[in-house]
């Protein structure tokens, strides 16, 4: 495969989307498809006003998975005090259906769907509960939801990797239950939607992704860069909204990765702080806090982990690793009145295939 079978599938003109396209019902629904290696996960994440920032996951199957996993949720607290609870289950395949009309998901007791107002934007109802650990949470758009160009990347003629994200920018609502207690919360959310075919590994390398809200911009990120024989092909679309308006769709986003730093759990290197430029329109410096969650996915195998066979895998498989990374943000946006800077502080991922 060369960089020429990658189609990048952008409205124009260019790597971008001089017009949207309309997320329906079905874009955030189940894409299925006949081949083992299809993937397909829905995932939602809120930071709330008590503090905590919880994380889900429905999953079918992830592209790391084995062919014929069964599907999974997965929860994630991370508290007010740093610490992080992580909870996952498998399931049998019967204990798990997937509309293809729209986002419509059962795992065991665990649900979700998308409720379409006659006026307004679409609403998203989480209910996940393993053990003593319970998400109920409603996800109200505040911004539309929006997918890059037609929202599928191709990879020759059978690999495809696909993104839309229902919910930009919400304001979450609902309960969470831990340690034994019951929270009403608020919060701000966020939810979105990857499906695809294919051995990513072997495609990608590695990602970034993330996004922030900064006052009145709501930013959103990804940059996927493929493996050295796929041309190091990257690919990197990028959201800008102003209040409720979207008005940056593009794929035209250069990213600059600092000095790397190495993390021991992770076990490999990560860049100490990124930069993003779209060339006249803005640009996002990301500059990294803290490791707030590194994980080596080789420690997933209980056989391969142990320190004799640990160095071999790696030399075998490299150093595939996920980080979680709180950065301070520096945002300018060049509109008609000048230059637009904004400061926060936000949450990236990095995720390393090899």
């Amino acid at each position: 495969m060369t960089t020429t079978d990658i189609v990048e599938v952008w409205n124009g003109p260019g790597r971008r989307d001089g017009h949207l396209t309309t997320v329906e019902p079905h874009h955030n629904g189940f894409h299925p498809a006949s081949s083992k290696l299809a993937f397909e996960h829905w995932y939602f994440d809120a930071h709330l006003d008590s503090g905590h920032v919880v994380v889900g996951f429905l999953t079918k199957r992830r592209p790391e998975d084995l062919p014929g996993a069964r599907p999974w949720v997965e929860m994630i607290v991370y508290h007010p005090d740093g610490t992080r609870r992580q909870v996952s289950k498998r399931y049998p395949k019967a204990a798990a259906s997937f509309s293809t009309d729209a986002f419509d998901v059962r795992i065991g007791a665990n649900t979700a769907r998308t409720e379409f107002p006659d006026t307004g934007l679409p609403v998203h109802h989480v209910h996940l509960a393993e053990g003593d650990l319970v998400f109920d949470l409603h996800f109200h758009n505040e911004t539309p939801s929006w997918m890059p160009g037609k929202g599928e990347t191709r990879f020759g003629a059978t690999d495809s990797f696909g993104w839309v994200v229902a919910a930009p920018r919400a304001r979450v609502t609902g309960t969470i239950q831990l340690d034994g207690k019951t929270l009403t919360v608020t919060g701000r959310g966020y939810a979105d939607h990857n499906w695809g075919v294919g051995d990513m590994k072997k495609v990608i390398e590695r990602w970034h992704w993330g996004r922030l809200y900064v006052e009145e911009y709501s930013l959103l990120f990804a940059s996927v860069l493929t493996q050295p024989q796929h041309g190091s092909h990257d690919i990197a679309p990028l959201m800008l909204a102003q209040d409720a308006d979207i008005i940056l769709s593009t794929g035209e986003t250069v990213l600059t990765e600092g000095p790397a730093l190495f993390d021991s759990t992770a076990g490999r290197e990560y860049p100490q702080w990124l930069e993003l430029h779209v060339p006249g329109q803005l640009e996002l410096r990301l500059t990294v806090e803290s490791v707030i969650h590194a994980h080596d996915f080789i420690d997933d195998f209980p056989i391969a982990r142990t320190r004799l066979i640990k160095p071999l895998v790696h030399r075998l498989l490299g150093h595939p690793a996920y980080f979680r990374f709180e950065s301070a943000v520096e945002l300018t946006v060049h509109t008609d009145n000048g230059p637009q800077r904004r400061t926060g502080t936000t949450l990236h991922e990095l995720v390393a295939l090899t």
